[in-house]
């Protein structure tokens, strides 16, 4: 690693981030316990892992940076902790591929919460990025309110947004450091849930696959996620974390056999193609 590039550096990390994340969505389908109780486990599991590496890293200093974040820290964490949770249930409510094309809107989300609240005016190629989207999004939604999945996309669209408001919270002051404010936000995640758990016990194969799920899909992916921004853009990311959104119900259909609809499929690729043509010309324009 010391030999390569910012740029490859970057690129590797989130790369590997998004090629351990897709299999994501195909755990949660495979669990067999409750939603409540898997939430719990995607909270605390990866909360202690990496809280364990946050204090080796950064020793008192972690809390320290935690107070010094003050309102936008809280804000951030109640943010974190509801895009947790509303992901995890709109992937039991609707079809992976449903769940995973509404995260994909969250830059366009996050590029109108940026001109409301911080007053940064997207150019034109973005708005017609924006407008794009949300017409592929009621697309979508139309179909969900006829086989009855509505509630968990609306969910996934939540889930979008709360990934929104968190960039926008980060770009409201660049000098804040909310790592620490998210991994927190994992342990508010585990605390809220554990009010709604019936029963934590794990059997069969939820052994394995929930302690690998929190592991290999949510803490390894949460810290080069964390990381490969300092060394790349946040267009390039968005780019490489579009594979999640094609490779993730692959692996869903491939293992379960659950097949997007046909509206999903073409709503899907309007906003992935008009998302990854934006963030290339970002890419582009930058490198300028």
């Amino acid at each position: 690693m010391k030999n390569l590039s910012s740029q490859k550096k970057g690129s590797l990390m989130a790369f590997v981030a998004v090629l351990f994340i897709t299999p994501d969505s195909l755990f949660i389908r495979l669990s067999s316990i409750d939603t409540w109780s898997l939430v719990f486990y995607r909270g605390i599991i990866p909360f202690a892992i990496v809280f364990c590496g946050m204090i080796i890293i950064y020793q008192s200093k972690f809390f320290k940076i935690l107070f010094l974040n003050g309102n936008r820290g809280v804000a951030y964490i109640l943010t974190f902790s509801i895009t947790n949770i509303a992901f995890v249930v709109s992937i039991q409510n609707t079809n992976v591929a449903n769940t995973l094309v509404m995260i994909a809107t969250a830059p366009m989300l996050s590029a109108i919460l940026s001109n409301i609240f911080l007053k940064e005016n997207p150019d034109k190629e973005t708005w017609i990025a924006i407008i794009i989207t949300f017409i592929s999004v009621i697309y979508i939604f139309y179909d969900s309110i006829k086989i009855g999945n509505f509630y968990g996309d609306i969910l996934g669209f939540i889930a979008a947004l709360g990934l929104a408001v968190g960039a926008v919270i980060i770009r409201s002051d660049k000098k804040l450091n909310l790592v620490p404010s998210a991994v927190i936000g994992k342990l508010f995640v585990a605390s809220f849930a554990i009010f709604f758990v019936d029963d934590l016990s794990l059997n069969g194969d939820d052994l394995i696959i929930v302690p690998l799920m929190c592991v290999m899909c949510v803490a390894i992916p949460f810290v080069l996620v964390t990381i490969a921004p300092r060394f790349i853009t946040a267009a390039e990311v968005n780019l490489f974390f579009l594979l999640e959104t094609i490779i993730g119900p692959i692996w869903v259909w491939l293992v379960i056999k659950e097949q997007p609809t046909a509206e999903t499929i073409f709503g899907g690729i309007a906003i992935l193609v008009t998302i990854a043509v934006h963030s290339f010309l970002k890419l582009k324009r930058s490198q300028v």
